[in-house]
């Protein structure tokens, strides 16, 4: 199976290089355009540290995440600014290609390596448009979309217990506690704990 195949949808850890430094960000712009060359296009906002590395360097790897991805990938790709952080740091999984830029490897089914062709000024993004010069299928595990990423590798957000209590009816003042005392008045609006309901 090619990898451009996997691009049909998915998540995407678009890397590129500037000097000595390599950098990356998760998307899901990537798009095939055309199949004879091989052709992509990657809308990257101009806010983003690797937008500026790609525009001086002209190319850039994709390494498509599969559903074997964990949420580590996503910590190191997704939530920082690469500025002034390298986001390979403590990244083990990953080599370099043929292009000088790293790709990652892990949780990655495949990857393309991309050299720009033509650019196009979105206003707050661009769009790079580029050839793929070389392609790996790593694995055959399905990309993942946003729903698998939200359903199985995003960490599901702890339950918090719920609070016992009694809330006013009139004013919406809440009284903690497993009881309500029989003469207890809302400290709020004054009214008796019969104007109270049970806490949902």
């Amino acid at each position: 199976m090619s990898a451009m195949f996997k691009l049909s949808y998915g998540l995407f850890v678009v890397t590129a290089r500037d000097g000595e430094k390599d950098n990356g960000c998760i998307t899901n712009t990537v798009q095939q355009v055309t199949s004879a060359p091989n052709r992509i296009s990657l809308a990257v906002n101009k806010a983003n540290f690797t937008h500026d590395m790609i525009l001086k360097s002209g190319v850039f790897n994709v390494s498509i995440i599969s559903e074997k991805a964990d949420f580590e990938l996503f910590k190191h790709f997704g939530f920082a600014s690469g500025r002034d952080t390298n986001k390979f740091a403590g990244y083990g999984a990953a080599e370099r290609a043929e292009n000088g830029v790293l790709y990652v490897t892990d949780g990655i089914n495949s990857v393309l390596f991309a050299q720009i062709v033509q650019t196009v000024d979105l206003g707050t993004h661009t769009l790079f448009i580029a050839d793929v010069t070389g392609e790996k299928v790593l694995d055959e595990t399905a990309s993942a979309t946003y729903a698998y990423y939200f359903g199985h590798i995003k960490p599901k957000p702890e339950a918090k217990p719920k609070t016992k209590g009694w809330v006013c009816k009139i004013c919406g003042y809440v009284y903690e506690g497993e009881e309500l005392p029989a003469d207890f008045i809302c400290p709020v609006c004054l009214h008796p704990a019969s104007d109270f309901e049970p806490l949902n």
